[in-house]
């Protein structure tokens, strides 16, 4: 983790903009359940009314509406609204002082709509209360459930509205409007101030049951219908208000959608950087390795790391950034929301979280030691399919097909297997989290819908409720998984930094010098190499010296240490003890470019690269005009089969030359060589895959146009080096016999030896 967050520092602004439009995202996603929610609660049940204070109210709802208010609130009904001809018309419009209002009024207000609101039963019970109160009319009471409504009118002397209207379930009653009776007996004296506080204290009673969302909604529905009353189109007023809602959760919708696509883009093109970055500094650091470090990690690996591993690390940083910077954005934002709704049932949601933990947790337990495996394995594929790919023409000559197919399918089986336990885990995660979410969601409709029956929740609320729900439950559940990615991609970062910060065991000096020109005299000097982990020097003591102008050829059975020389001369490798000079400065106060530069190598396994003849004979030189190209060319003996091809220089190299012969591919990397004009020509058993005709005629022309340069040529064959003015004979690492051709005849044995084996007699004694 700490490393894939190091990866971000040079990208500070970029995350921090992220962040920035990752909040607007959340503020898009937090706020369209609150629209949804108004479109619900205010839209569709209260008709578009936010307030319980009528927009315009007739005159005599104006002054019923006031039978149970005190004298302050009196005051503050009457200031809020002003006389319009038959109608009051409210003259507040400030939203805080509305919320007042409707904190301070909503009682009366809904204990007035109560009383204008009573069933046909409600109110002749009441009646007959009343009646029975009295010994005059207790006789009256009596006979009160066999009157009509206008009889009670006509016998209480008071206009007695009843209407009908739909209840909630959509069912048609009839309703009694009791208000002018109460203002007559108020008026008569009948009912004084004590009855008045008396029934007040009643109905105060009945509505406390009722929750706070409902007492509102009744609020709301006095405004809706004494607007109406009035002659206020509510129809109009809900079309308005469902139409400015739908364009404001359209507008935040389209800024939500804008920002997600914002940040996709930024975590996206941040994911990439670092990905390069990191491909180009893993490159560079290899480029850098000496042999020793490509042997440690071994080329396979390298390739792993460099593609599989990076890859890796760029996904997870990209779902990082996208991630795991906005769950914690919508998870405490979702919390403050669910808040704000006042549902009360915050435990719902920790339980959901806190399931989503255990689960993740157990399955993370269970997978994550595999995921270093995984990696290694894939390592281990690669390693067997490299071998088996570039050994093909020898397991078909030895007819080991089959063996090659088992070997593949072992390694190909083994990660099968491993990836196939990881994959069978993580497949447990969606379903047991969709199952999770879906009771949650049921386990939150069961709490709610007690709640909105108890009257202290609404609908609109239950659904944003959800929505926050499931948006701190999904927030919780992305970092779960996201810390089952991250260290997975922690093994790989792990695995790119082990690259990244090796150094290599050949480097220069603090104070290494750059040289421009050289003569090329190279100096051995008590030379001993050991390769890393060995117990055995591979050269001991090796001595000798190679002057400009001179052919210095090396020469021994296979395993005596004639590549590791050649090794040594550019520094792929440091020596153990002793030293090399090159013009007699130690060649490890040179820097390594300089120090190349002045050397052309040509390994023994001859290498080349996609591309043209051109291209790769430029390679050591690429500012070689035309003609210095072809006399390159032609010094190697690569001129006649280049010419016979129909595009000459620029005919196509295919990766690794594998569209030209072996003989055709040395001599083309003999003409890299050339065509550098080294001061230094190291030949590594270069002149192998020629033919005895070309290897002569190379050497001849060799040493007309190379005259000044120094030239060290290891060869398996005598007949390459007979004419070398010093011929180093190794054998296990030292040097045995060092001379000329004919004086190594008389002195050395193991020259003898190797020269009688391929020579006839009359070539021995040649000079």
């Amino acid at each position: 983790m700490i490393k894939l967050i190091r990866n971000l520092k040079p990208y500070k602004m970029a995350v921090l903009t992220l962040l920035v439009v990752l909040v607007v995202q959340a503020f898009g996603d937090i706020s369209i359940p609150s629209y949804m929610q108004k479109i619900i609660d205010t839209g569709i049940q209260n008709k578009g009314v936010e307030h319980i204070m009528p927009s315009k109210i007739k005159g005599d709802e104006y002054r019923e509406a006031q039978i149970f208010m005190n004298d302050g609130e009196k005051a503050l009904w009457s200031s809020s609204y002003k006389k319009d001809g038959e109608n009051y018309t409210l003259v507040v419009k400030d939203e805080k002082k509305l919320n007042k209002l409707d904190r301070t009024l909503l009682k009366p207000i809904v204990l007035s709509y109560q009383l204008g609101h009573m069933t046909v039963k409600q109110f002749k019970n009441t009646v007959k209360e009343q009646l029975s109160a009295r010994p005059e009319t207790k006789a009256m009471a009596m006979r009160i459930d066999d009157m009509s409504i206008s009889e009670i009118a006509n016998m209480m002397k008071v206009d007695i509205k009843s209407f009908k209207a739909k209840d909630q379930s959509g069912k048609v009653h009839t309703y009694v409007d009791m208000r002018p009776l109460i203002q007559a007996q108020i008026a008569s004296g009948e009912m004084d101030e004590s009855k008045i506080n008396k029934s007040k204290s009643d109905m105060d009673k009945t509505i406390s049951s009722v929750g706070d969302k409902t007492l509102r909604s009744m609020g709301i529905a006095y405004a809706t219908s004494a607007s109406k009353a009035a002659g206020v189109d509510i129809d109009g007023v809900q079309k308005t208000y469902l139409r400015h809602t739908a364009f404001k959760m359209m507008l935040v919708t389209f800024l939500m959608i804008s920002a997600a696509i914002l940040a996709s883009y930024i975590a996206s093109k941040v994911g990439a950087k670092i990905g390069m970055t990191l491909r180009r500094e893993v490159f560079e650091k290899v480029m850098s390795f000496s042999s020793a470090e490509m042997d440690r990690f071994q080329t396979s690996s390298l390739i792993t790391r460099a593609t599989n591993d990076i890859q890796q690390v760029q996904m997870t940083t990209t779902i990082m950034l996208r991630m795991v910077l906005y769950a914690p954005i919508l998870a405490i934002w979702g919390i403050v929301k669910v808040v704000e709704t006042g549902a009360h049932m915050s435990y719902v949601i920790a339980l959901g979280v806190a399931t989503v933990v255990v689960i993740v947790l157990i399955l993370m337990i269970i997978a994550l030691p595999k995921f270093r495996i995984m990696q290694e394995l894939v390592d281990a594929l690669n390693s067997v399919s490299r071998s088996i790919l570039t050994g093909i023409p020898v397991i078909r000559a030895f007819g080991r097909e089959r063996s090659a197919e088992k070997r593949f399918d072992k390694a190909s089986l083994d990660l099968m297997k491993t990836q196939l336990f990881t994959n069978r885990i993580m497949t447990f995660m969606p379903p047991m989290l969709m199952m999770l979410m879906n009771l949650l969601g049921v386990a939150i409709v069961w709490v709610a819908s007690h709640r909105i029956n108890a009257g202290n929740m609404q609908v609109g609320s239950m659904t944003a409720f959800l929505t926050y729900s499931m948006m701190i439950v999904m927030s919780f559940m992305i970092l779960t998984v996201m810390s089952i990615l991250i260290p997975r991609a922690g093994v790989a970062a792990n695995r790119i930094d082990e690259v990244i910060m090796s150094e290599s065991s050949v480097v220069d000096s603090f104070d290494a010098i750059v040289i421009n020109e050289c003569s090329g005299r190279l100096e051995f000097d008590n030379v001993s190499f050991r390769y890393e982990g060995s117990d055995e020097d591979a050269l001991s003591g090796i001595s000798f010296t190679a002057n400009p102008g001179e052919t210095t050829a090396i020469i021994g059975s296979t395993g005596s240490g004639k590549s590791t020389i050649v090794n040594l001369i550019p520094r792929f490798f440091d020596v153990t003890a002793g030293c090399i000079r090159l013009d007699g400065r130690d060649i490890r106060d040179i820097s390594m470019k300089s120090l190349r530069d002045q050397i052309g190598l040509v390994p023994q396994k001859g290498i080349l690269f996609s591309g043209t003849i051109d291209s790769n004979i430029r390679f050591g030189n690429e500012a070689a005009t035309p003609e210095e190209v072809r006399e390159a060319a032609e010094i190697a003996q690569a001129l006649e089969f280049i010419e016979e091809k129909e595009d000459k220089f620029e005919s196509a190299i295919a990766q690794g030359g594998s569209n030209v012969s072996g003989g055709q591919k040395q001599r083309i990397s003999i003409a890299r060589a050339i065509a550098k004009k080294p001061k230094i020509l190291v030949f590594d058993d270069s002149f192998s895959a020629l033919d005895m005709k070309t290897d002569a005629k190379l050497r001849r022309v060799l040493a007309k146009y190379e005259k000044e340069a120094t030239k060290i040529i290891v060869a398996q064959r005598v007949g390459t080096i007979i004419d070398a003015e010093q011929i180093i004979v190794l054998d296990e690492g030292e040097i045995v016999g060092k001379g000329r051709h004919r004086d190594l005849l008389r002195t050395c044995e193991t020259y003898r030896q190797i020269a009688e084996s391929q020579l006839s007699k009359s070539e021995l004694e040649v000079e």
